[in-house]
C-alpha cells in the first residue's frame, strides 16, 4: 500500500498490477487447476500481440498463462518424484512422447534452428499444461466439463462479437472471412473450433446425469455453435462435421472396424485407378465460394479457378518436393513458410502465392510435417491420431458408466472434425486449438485411465 501510495503519487499507475502479480504467484504454487481453467478461458478471447523486434509472437494473455503453468507444473512434478507411471506407459502418451523427441532431433538438424526451437517450445508450453496438467484436473468429471464450459463460455463471447460486425457487412461471405478477427485469424481458424465443440455440447445436452438447467445451456450453445458455423463460410469444417456425423453412425451400427478399414481401402485404390479421370471431372467445376450454402459446398472441388483451393494444392506439391530432398530429417520444424519457395513451380502458383513465407505454412497436418521432419514426423502426427481415436472408441464401447461412454463418444467426434479439418489446415502451432485439442485428448485418456471400469470410478 506504502508503495501504491508512492507510484500514484509519481503518477506511476502500474503499481496496481502489484496485488494482482501475488494473487497469480499464491495460485500458480497452491491452485494451480484454477490457473489452468483460467487459462482456458482466456484463450479463445486473447489477442496475438505479432512478431517485434525479436521475431515472436505471443497470444495475450493465454500463452503467458501457459508459460507459467509449464514452469510450475515442471517443478512440482521434479519435487513429487515424476508423473504417474500409467499415464507415462499410456499409447497416447508414448505416441505423445516419440513425437516431441522426435521434434528435437529434427530441431537439432534444422535448417534455421533457432525457429525450430521456438516451435518446439511452443509446442511443450501446449501440451505439458494442457495434457499432462489436464489429466491432474480430470481425475474428477466435474472438472471435465468445467474445462469445456471454460473454453465454451469465452467462445460465445467471440461468437457474439463476430454476428455483430458480421451484421453490418449484410452477413457476406467475403467479410465472413475476416470479422472473427481480433480473437481467430481467419473463418477457418475461427470455424474448426465451432466444428470442435458441436460434438461436445450435444454430448452435454443429452447428457442425463446433469441438471436440467446445464442440459437447456448446452442446447442453447449447440444453437449458437451451429448458426456460427454457417455463417462462417468455412467449407472444410462443414465437411468435418459431416464426417463425424458419419462415423456416428458407423459407431451406433456397431460396423466393425476392419469393415470400415477394407471401405477406406477400397476407396483408395478407386481414387487412384481413375485419378486422371476424377481430377479431369474435378477440372472442370467452376464453382467459386458462394453464400449460397450449395454452391459454396460444390466450390469444395473447384479446383480450376477457386484461388483458395489451388493455393492448397501449390504449397501441398512445395511440401511433397520439400519431402522428397530430406524424406528422413525434413527441413526442421516450423520451418516451412521460410523454406517452401523455391519448391514452388510457376505454372502452380495462383493469385495470392507469395515466396516471402508471410502468408501461412503448409495447409495440412499431415504434408506440413512431412517436409519439416521427414517422414518419423508424418508418421508420429498418425500415431496420436491413431491411438486417441481407438482410445475414446474402446473407453466408449467397455466403461460401465453411461456419462463416461457419452463423453468419450462425444470427445472423440469432436476430435475427429479436427483431423478430418486437419486435411486441410493445420492450427496447432496456435493457442486457439492447441488448448481445446490436447484438452479433449486428455479428456479421452483420463476416462480411460480412472473411469473406465466401476473399481476406478470408484477410487476416482
Amino acid at each position: 500500500m506504502l508503495l501504491n501510495t508512492y507510484l500514484v503519487y509519481k503518477e506511476m499507475y502500474y503499481g496496481i498490477l502489484i496485488p494482482v502479480a501475488c494473487i497469480m504467484l499464491i495460485l500458480y504454487i497452491f491452485s494451480l487447476e484454477k490457473i489452468l481453467l483460467l487459462a482456458v478461458f482466456a484463450t479463445p478471447l486473447a489477442v496475438n500481440m505479432g512478431d517485434y523486434d525479436l521475431g515472436v509472437s505471443i497470444s495475450v494473455p493465454s500463452e503467458p498463462l501457459l508459460i507459467g503453468i509449464l514452469f510450475f507444473f515442471t517443478l512440482k512434478i521434479l519435487l513429487e518424484g515424476g508423473i504417474e507411471r500409467r499415464i507415462v506407459r499410456h499409447p497416447v502418451t508414448l505416441a505423445i512422447i516419440f513425437s516431441l523427441a522426435w521434434m528435437l532431433v529434427t530441431a537439432i538438424t534444422s535448417d534455421i534452428p533457432l525457429v525450430s526451437f521456438k516451435y518446439l517450445l511452443s509446442r511443450l508450453w501446449f501440451i505439458v499444461p494442457v495434457y499432462f496438467g489436464g489429466l491432474m484436473l480430470f481425475r474428477t468429471k466435474t472438472n471435465i466439463r468445467r474445462f469445456i464450459w471454460a473454453y465454451m463460455l469465452a467462445l460465445i463471447v467471440v461468437i457474439g462479437y463476430t454476428t455483430w460486425v458480421h451484421q453490418g457487412y449484410n452477413f457476406s461471405e467475403k467479410a465472413g472471412h475476416w470479422v472473427m478477427s481480433p480473437f481467430y485469424n481467419d473463418h477457418t481458424a475461427y470455424g474448426v473450433i465451432l466444428a470442435l465443440f458441436i460434438p461436445v455440447m450435444v454430448g452435454l445436452a443429452i447428457d442425463k446425469s446433469v441438471s436440467a438447467r446445464q442440459r437447456f445451456f448446452a442446447i442453447l450453445a449447440v444453437v449458437i455453435l451451429c448458426m456460427a458455423l454457417y455463417l462462417s463460410f468455412c467449407r472444410a469444417a462443414w465437411v468435418s462435421v459431416g464426417f463425424a456425423l458419419g462415423v456416428l453412425v458407423l459407431v451406433k451400427l456397431r460396423i466393425k472396424f476392419k469393415w470400415i478399414a477394407i471401405s477406406v481401402v477400397a476407396l483408395l485404390t478407386v481414387f487412384f485407378t481413375f485419378k486422371f479421370e476424377i481430377l479431369d471431372r474435378l477440372d472442370k467445376n467452376k464453382q467459386d465460394a458462394s453464400a449460397n450454402f450449395i454452391e459454396h459446398i460444390q466450390s469444395i472441388s473447384n479446383i480450376s479457378s477457386d484461388a483458395s483451393n489451388l493455393e492448397r494444392i501449390n504449397r501441398w506439391q512445395a511440401a511433397l518436393r520439400m519431402y522428397e530432398e530430406r524424406p528422413l530429417l525434413g527441413w526442421g520444424p516450423g520451418t516451412y513458410q521460410f523454406e517452401y519457395a523455391p519448391f514452388q513451380r510457376s505454372k502452380e502458383k495462383t493469385i495470392i502465392s507469395t515466396n516471402l513465407g508471410d502468408h501461412g505454412n503448409a495447409h495440412s497436418e499431415y504434408i506440413g510435417p512431412l517436409a519439416e521432419s521427414g517422414f518419423p514426423g508424418f508418421l508420429s502426427v498418425l500415431f496420436i491420431l491413431v491411438t486417441v481415436i481407438y482410445t475414446g472408441l474402446k473407453v466408449y464401447r467397455k466403461a460401465a458408466n453411461a456419462q463416461t461412454r457419452l463423453l468419450a463418444l462425444s470427445a472423440t467426434l469432436g476430435l475427429i472434425t479436427y483431423y478430418v479439418h486437419g486435411i486441410m489446415n493445420n492450427f496447432l502451432n496456435t493457442d486457439k486449438a492447441s488448448v481445446p485439442f490436447w484438452g479433449f485428448v486428455a479428456i479421452i485418456v483420463a476416462l480411460d485411465l480412472y473411469f473406465s471400469s466401476k473399481e476406478e470410478e470408484a477410487k476416482s
